[in-house]
């Protein structure tokens, strides 16, 4: 009997002990319920994270592996492509890219250049449509393309073009300057919207200092004392652009120089940038380590015929100049070139270079060489790297 007695206690107990963990769970689970009823959160960990991963922490490195240290925001993908322009003669032409949203940051190098920039365009804007054109300054290497020719139709023929801004300031007065406003202002009738660099600044008249290219992706208008000062050097009237993608940061400068690159500084916060395109093509005139030493970018990109006689005979001046890689040594051995002279005229030296992250690790990829610059034949046969180098 005394066993039996024994027996059902020991039962009672695990029945009872059973009954208590099963009413304390369903009580948790309710009152979880009923918490994330009333302020709308969770508390489980995948949603914690997931909350977290908005968040913009710019003094992280992002540059690392995301397997590693993940990234502050996670877009769409940013592809950034300096494309090349199709002759022996140095330009700018940029394509920039995220979801259905395009950039295009001038349009160089000679009007014929047009045969070469709108086709690679139209392969990676499907929609014929660029929701934002920016035209850095008034000279031909920049504007020619927009303009282009009666067989090979410009930027503002061959494109619907929504948004375009352009240089407050210019003293040009050469042919391509006048037809590309002509074309510009045509654009403008067919029913684009114009702002110059000085409205965006002011967010006046209907423009704005930073725009919304996708989710926790912004173009920004830095400010540049040119934009409301006359100089002699029209380089210096260039649009100044930084690009903000989390904690990854992309600089564009056009073809500022020495005083213009000390007037960004001053009048700008700039943080440490992920790509910076070299000023003026890679000129010892530019790419001071007055803006260098503030941005310290990890990945430099040149838009220009590597060792053209274009414009001096004296080949350490020869874009990208030795000055150029004597600067830039100093944070990157990342150095990317579009083209480069030969003797019958030029070819890919990286070709088309592309720069593309989700908001993580921010990637290279050339359709040409993908070495660096200091790794090329031509490199070894006209420049020398620094000892102090990274």
């Amino acid at each position: 009997m005394k066993k039996i007695i024994r027996t059902f206690i020991i039962v009672l107990v695990i029945l009872l002990g059973t009954i208590w963990a099963l009413v304390n769970f369903n009580v948790d689970e309710k009152l979880g319920d009923l918490f994330n009823k009333i302020f709308g959160t969770s508390t489980s960990a995948s949603d914690s994270s997931e909350h977290s991963s908005d968040s913009h922490d710019h003094s992280s490195d992002s540059s690392a592996d995301s397997s590693d240290k993940p990234a502050d925001i996670t877009t769409d993908t940013l592809a950034i492509r300096f494309l090349e322009v199709g002759n022996q003669y140095t330009g700018d032409c940029t394509l920039i890219q995220i979801g259905d949203t395009e950039v295009l940051i001038d349009a160089g190098s000679r009007k014929g250049s047009a045969e070469t920039i709108v086709p690679a365009i139209r392969e990676y804007c499907t929609d014929g449509v660029l929701e934002y054109v920016i035209a850095t300054h008034a000279h031909q290497d920049h504007i020619a393309g927009f303009v282009g020719t009666s067989k090979a139709p410009g930027i503002f023929d061959s494109f619907e073009c929504k948004t375009i801004i352009d240089f407050s300031l210019t003293n040009a007065t050469s042919s391509i300057y006048k037809d590309y406003i002509s074309k510009r202002d045509a654009e403008v009738e067919a029913g684009a919207t114009h702002y110059t660099a000085l409205q965006c600044w002011n967010n006046a008249d209907g423009a704005k200092r930073s725009y919304t290219l996708a989710d926790g992706v912004t173009m920004n208008v830095l400010y540049n004392t040119y934009y409301e000062v006359e100089t002699s050097d029209e380089n210096d009237y260039s649009v100044c652009l930084l690009f903000s993608q989390g904690s990854n940061h992309y600089l564009f400068t056009g073809d500022l120089e020495e005083k213009g690159e000390a007037e960004l500084v001053k009048n700008n916060t700039l943080p440490k940038v992920k790509l910076f395109k070299a000023g003026h093509h890679g000129s010892y005139t530019a790419n001071t380590d007055a803006l260098l030493s503030v941005i310290q970018p990890e990945i430099v990109c040149v838009c220009c015929c590597c060792g053209s006689d274009e414009y001096t005979d004296n080949v350490d001046n020869m874009f990208p100049s030795q000055a150029f890689v004597n600067n830039v040594a100093r944070y990157t051995d990342r150095i990317y070139v579009t083209t480069i002279v030969t003797e019958t005229g030029f070819a890919s030296l990286n070709g088309t270079i592309t720069v593309y992250s989700d908001g993580g690790a921010v990637n290279v990829s050339c359709s040409a060489s993908s070495d660096v610059f200091k790794d090329t034949d031509w490199f070894k046969k006209n420049r020398t790297w620094p000892a102090y180098g990274v």
